[in-house]
């Protein structure tokens, strides 16, 4: 398709007295008169006076420009970036539930009570915890939640506990989700296999830490295969161990976090139970906890009342830490989990985490065989973390994600957690000609870098903007843009 490479905005589009559609009825001048002086718009200044087929055009022509899991490979990793069945957005547009009201009478709302209700049955049974809440509506929402938890119960002891250990191979908004809730952060090295240092942790594990958060299996794509031990340690110190359940999707159907020792995890629907991921949203990430912080969970609550079958309530507890959003969560991202988890079931859910882990494996194995470094050379889960460090020294991690952006591939992430890396992380959705044929571009950019460097050097080269420089990209009025000469795109 062929693209202007100099598209303007739709502010700098247009001539003056260009309409998109002649308003001249009777009707809209009728309600004109109808409105009070006060709420009718006068002009607006730089507003775009475009035809319709101009504005239409425009949209759509940046609209092709956008890069999703519909339109490629898209193996971010520490993301789970996975394609979400189409079936779950046709329940969730549905009538009765996009007309469905929170401020409804609990009489009139059973139904969606109920589904609720089942929903956190299930995460409890997937999860092996006591309890879930589904208000949270982000997983580093529900992170903040967890540890806030956590905190009551310490406080509710008469302790003032304010430390929480983090292995330096955890997700990246852990330490930022611990001072939000309080807490001070406290680093824990990992050994050179990828595990948690237990000389580390030994020496910062004392009376004033909180909890430890784990990322389990973690940032680098390992199994924890300590977790036992780790749950000891610090249950015997009188601390909680937290799971970060952004990469459950290794585990789902195999092995559950709460028989692992943990005792609080929050669970990603927009990663692991395939609802929309990105753009800022929508997500969900519902808290799960053992008996001991139940009474602290966020209120409301849905309880089901077995006495009176099928009557659902929203409840409370004395204790909770109280609301952390309004009402019972992201109502319809939570449909979108519940409608995956049933059409999976039991048996599907193991096989998604077996081919998630297949794939990864497959990419590991395949991209050392031709020459990428692996630094954890060693089974992964549900994600691989290779290193280009075999290649020339000019080149750099940002020059190979743009050439695969020339090939057809949205890049993985890059030079996290390590410098220099790629975390790639295929999910159970990918084929093995997809990923066969990820294999072969990255090898292609092997041999590009050695006799054709130039060409990496320069990517993308069908990209209107070749690349944005990263200072002055955070300062508009500075901005310097690479444009490319192709006009094919």
């Amino acid at each position: 398709m062929i693209h202007n490479d100099t598209e303007k905005l739709i502010f700098e589009q247009g001539r003056a007295g260009r309409v998109g559609v002649d308003v001249e009825g009777v009707c809209l001048i009728e309600l004109d008169h109808a409105l009070p002086e006060e709420l009718r718009r006068g002009p607006l200044d730089g507003f775009p006076e475009v035809t319709e087929p101009e504005m239409v055009r425009h949209y759509t022509r940046l609209s092709q420009r956008n890069v999703g899991i519909d339109d490629t490979f898209y193996p971010l990793g520490s993301c789970t970036m996975k394609y979400n069945p189409r079936m779950n957005e046709a329940v969730a547009n549905m009538k009765g539930f996009t007309q469905l009201h929170p401020a409804m009478p609990v009489k009139d709302t059973q139904d969606a009570f109920r589904l609720l209700w089942e929903l956190e049955e299930m995460l409890k049974e997937i999860c092996g915890m006591d309890a879930f809440t589904l208000n949270p509506v982000a997983g580093a929402h529900g992170e903040v939640t967890g540890l806030k938890i956590i905190r009551a119960a310490i406080r509710a002891r008469g302790e003032k506990r304010d430390k929480v250990l983090i292995p330096t191979s955890a997700h990246g908004t852990n330490p930022a989700s611990a001072m939000l809730a309080g807490f001070t952060p406290v680093n824990i090295e990992v050994n050179p296999d990828g595990s948690v240092n237990f000389e580390a942790l030994e020496k910062a594990l004392d009376e004033n830490v909180a909890a430890m958060m784990i990322t389990n299996p973690s940032t680098l794509g390992l199994f924890e295969t300590n977790i036992k031990k780790i749950a000891d340690m610090l249950h015997a110190k009188g601390a909680f161990l937290y799971c970060d359940g952004a990469n459950l999707n290794a585990l789902v159907g195999i092995a559950r976090p709460g028989d692992m020792g943990f005792d609080v995890i929050q669970t990603n629907m927009h990663k692991t139970f395939s609802t929309p991921h990105g753009g800022g949203g929508p997500g969900a990430g519902p808290v799960g906890v053992k008996k001991e912080l139940v009474p602290f969970l966020p209120y409301p609550q849905i309880e089901k009342f077995f006495s009176t079958p099928g009557i659902f309530i929203p409840m409370t507890d004395e204790h909770s830490i109280g609301r952390i959003h309004s009402y019972y969560g992201n109502f319809l991202v939570l449909l979108r989990a519940y409608v995956y988890l049933r059409t999976m079931g039991a048996r599907g859910l193991r096989e998604v985490a077996e081919a998630a882990v297949l794939n990864a494996n497959y990419l590991r194995v395949s991209l050392r065989d031709i020459g990428y470094r692996i630094p954890f050379d060693r089974p992964c889960m549900h994600e691989c973390l290779i290193m280009h460090d075999g290649l020339p020294k000019e080149i750099k991690t940002l020059d190979i994600a743009k050439r695969l952006m020339d090939k057809g591939f949205h890049p993985p992430t890059m030079d996290f957690p390590l410098h220099g890396c790629f975390l790639i992380e295929p999910t159970e959705t990918e084929t093995k000609e997809t990923l066969d044929a990820f294999i072969k571009a990255m090898y292609e950019i092997l041999i590009e870098s050695e006799v054709s460097p130039e060409l990496l050097h320069d990517a993308p080269h069908i990209t209107p903007v070749k690349r944005v420089d990263d200072v002055a990209a955070n300062r508009p009025k500075n901005l310097n843009l690479r444009w490319n000469s192709n006009k094919a795109v």
